[in-house]
């Protein structure tokens, strides 16, 4: 039996009362994910979605638990209708079609109100209480410290700095192993940390009636605000400019409260962070994986690194790398 009759089979055993119903099951392509997507019509307007997942990735198990304890917060994101953890299946909310990322040619005045709803939503997760998230915490995956921040590091320059420009073993240990590197960090592993979403960029946030809602939220774990906001700031699918980031970061401190004044200091390290996590990212995913379509991001991705690392003391012979190929 073809996978999608076995699915639309077992989605009629978890809902009798689409037993009757017309329903058609269309597959829904998401980005780099090994997760199955599927969007099941039984009526006109009406559809559920329904994700397939292995336990190759024990993440994939976690994405209920982190739904049911985001509704508990009040923080939107789609509800769970059914999870079955011995087939791999989860049937959920179907929030739409439109991500923010979809909004990318809209001008300023529509995109942020979006985006503000966004941080809006992001703000309420990174202020839930040690107290409150200390069930979900022991579940999580392992926080951000410095082995994990030396690991995004070192994933940029294994897949794009070596496996995708090609860079001579001897120049990329050169560069890997600049002291500046493990500075930061340490810096950043030695701040308090929060809840955060952990792929914070405009693909995992659906927008419904103008309201913001947080999908991909599985690898949620302690770590740094200023990591979800850097990955939202400084997104390699979508341009923004200068004072549009400005106007963001001061809702987002408005909204969040922050008077932590070591803050910009963290968002620029968080910046170069995520930026080189997403640049290993897409080289793995477009010559590992296969998908090509992900090594178009790299330009982007790559020129606002450089922008970013010329205000970062101490790596300057990687900002002279990155311009000699932007």
């Amino acid at each position: 039996m073809p996978l999608s009759d076995t699915l639309l089979q077992q989605t009629r055993i978890r809902f009798p009362s689409l037993e009757s119903a017309q329903v058609k099951i269309t597959p829904i392509e998401k980005g780099g994910s090994e997760r199955k997507f599927y969007r099941i019509q039984f009526s006109p307007g009406q559809s559920i979605v329904l994700v397939k997942y292995t336990g190759e990735h024990s993440e994939n198990e976690r994405y209920v638990e982190i739904a049911e304890f985001l509704a508990a917060q009040a923080i939107h994101a789609p509800k769970i209708y059914f999870h079955d953890p011995a087939e791999g299946l989860i049937w959920l909310e179907d929030l739409g079609e439109r991500d923010l990322w979809s909004y990318r040619e809209e001008n300023w005045l529509v995109r942020r109100a979006f985006y503000e709803s966004t941080l809006e939503e992001i703000a309420k997760l990174h202020g839930v209480s040690a107290a409150a998230s200390s069930a979900i915490r022991r579940d999580l995956p392992a926080q951000f410290d410095a082995a994990l921040y030396l690991w995004e590091q070192h994933y940029f320059f294994s897949n794009c700095l070596g496996h995708h420009f090609g860079v001579a073993e001897e120049k990329l240990r050169a560069l890997a192993e600049l002291p500046a590197l493990r500075e930061i960090a340490d810096r950043l592993a030695s701040f308090p940390r929060v809840l955060v979403h952990r792929d914070f960029q405009s693909q995992n946030i659906i927008v419904r009636d103008r309201a913001a809602y947080l999908i991909d939220f599985q690898g949620m774990r302690p770590g740094l605000a200023e990591y979800d906001l850097a990955s939202l700031l400084y997104d390699p699918y979508v341009c923004l400019t200068t004072n549009e980031r400005r106007e963001l970061q001061a809702f987002y401190c408005e909204e969040a409260k922050m008077t932590d004044p070591a803050f910009a200091e963290k968002l620029r390290l968080c910046a170069m962070q995520r930026l080189m996590q997403a640049l290993g990212a897409y080289a793995y995913l477009g010559l590992v994986r296969g998908n090509t379509a992900f090594l178009a991001h790299i330009p982007a991705a790559l020129q606002s690194l450089g922008e970013v690392v010329a205000g970062i003391g101490g790596l300057k012979p990687l900002r002279a790398w990155i311009e000699t190929i932007s």
